[in-house]
């Protein structure tokens, strides 16, 4: 059963280009020290509504809304996601799916069965300093970069994309993440925020001036290189 912690009716910056809603499911296997969504990572509350409210409020909602944004968490660690995705297919909406890359078994079946119009994959740093960014010290790298070579190599419509910590990114981690993503459509540096829930309050946003000499790396080998939430 997926264990929805979260649902947010409506949002205009999840889904690139569409009015949708998200759905956070609770449970992740990074611990991540800059997640703002460690509450429920973490949490082993029972999960604050059903696939049934879920589906619900969205076959009354389907002249409004475009799509639904899954997120968590990590939703491919759920066996029941395909089957949910397709209950939401089925409404006639497009569904977004944000994911860490640890799953590429999960993530080609969703796409091999057509349930994915979007994924957000997120690229936490080089693979010899994965580990540290993600809080996992053993973290296995080949799931991840048979994720990466999935998507570039894919059809489906996709964007990876990095939370810039400073304590966690320097120039020689954002060369090796150019080579990682090397023929990749789209790539976001995203600005870090601290949020009540993140683990690690001693961590600080990467000055602006330094994300932009970032871009300039990253358009090496990445076509179309952005930043996001930065002022």
């Amino acid at each position: 059963m997926l264990n929805i912690q979260g649902f947010q009716k409506t949002t205009l910056l999840d889904y690139p280009g569409n009015v949708a809603a998200t759905v956070f499911l609770g449970g992740c296997n990074m611990r991540c020290p800059f997640c703002h969504n460690m509450n429920i990572v973490t949490s082993t509350d029972r999960g604050a509504y059903t696939d049934e409210d879920i589906l619900s409020f969205l076959s009354k909602r389907r002249s409004v809304l475009d799509g639904v944004c899954i997120t968590g968490g990590e939703p491919t660690l759920y066996k029941e996601l395909p089957s949910f995705i397709r209950l939401i297919k089925g409404l006639g909406y497009k569904v977004k799916l944000d994911t860490n890359g640890t799953n590429p078994d999960m993530l080609k079946e969703l796409a091999g069965k057509k349930l994915l119009d979007y994924v957000a994959m997120d690229i936490k740093s080089s693979l010899p300093e994965y580990g540290r960014a993600c809080g996992i010290d053993n973290i296995r790298l080949t799931p991840i970069k048979e994720s990466i070579d999935f998507l570039i190599g894919s059809s489906l419509d996709h964007e990876f994309r990095t939370t810039a910590v400073n304590e966690l990114l320097n120039e020689d981690i954002i060369k090796d993440i150019s080579h990682l993503l090397e023929g990749a459509d789209r790539y976001f540096l995203q600005g870090y925020v601290e949020s009540e829930f993140v683990p690690d309050k001693t961590l600080h946003a990467v000055p602006k001036e330094k994300l932009l000499q970032y871009v300039k790396e990253l358009s090496k080998t990445i076509r179309h290189v952005e930043l996001r939430g930065i002022d």
